[in-house]
């Protein structure tokens, strides 16, 4: 089966890695740790911290199988090789102006998997994001939200 490549910025790279070396590096082992004391206890079949850490552990293997997958499929685009920097493309940094509540608000068009709302990233598969590709400065957009239509206008595009 063909995998499709992911678009990550570098940061997003980085922040995937760094994820990936702490399960490494120190949750497993220490999970490794807890079966071993949860072993030494005897009984397993009566043994709730045996089953517990063996729990914690397969959940573990399965966020790191999946963290492995994305960093091995991941595309790392350089926002500042963008050709044309007066059209909104992935790592844009975009001020908006909130038409609706006349706010200003800056988001970065990212990867889906490094998307957070709550630090200004979002994904280029978002509502907002797909109204901004390609869009360039002074330009009105539209967007249906789960909270109903908003107008933004482009004040300004930083890569």
């Amino acid at each position: 089966m063909l995998h499709s490549r992911i678009p990550m910025t570098r940061e997003g790279y980085e922040k995937l890695k760094k994820e990936i070396d702490q399960i490494k590096g120190v949750e497993r082992p220490k999970i490794i740790r807890e079966i071993e004391e949860a072993r030494a206890h005897g009984d397993l079949s009566e043994n709730a911290e045996y089953h517990a850490a063996k729990e914690k552990q397969s959940h573990m293997t399965g966020r790191l199988h999946d963290l492995e997958d994305k960093l091995g499929r991941a595309e790392i685009i350089d926002p500042t090789k963008i050709a044309d920097k007066n059209r909104v493309s992935f790592g844009a940094r975009v001020k908006l102006l909130d038409v609706n509540i006349e706010s200003e608000v800056v988001y970065q068009i990212v990867g889906e998997y490094e998307a957070d709302i709550n630090a200004g990233r979002i994904s280029l598969t978002s509502p907002i994001g797909r109204a901004l590709i390609g869009k360039s400065l002074k330009t009105s957009v539209s967007v249906t939200t789960p909270k109903g239509i908003r107008e933004f206008e482009i004040i300004e595009i930083n890569y």
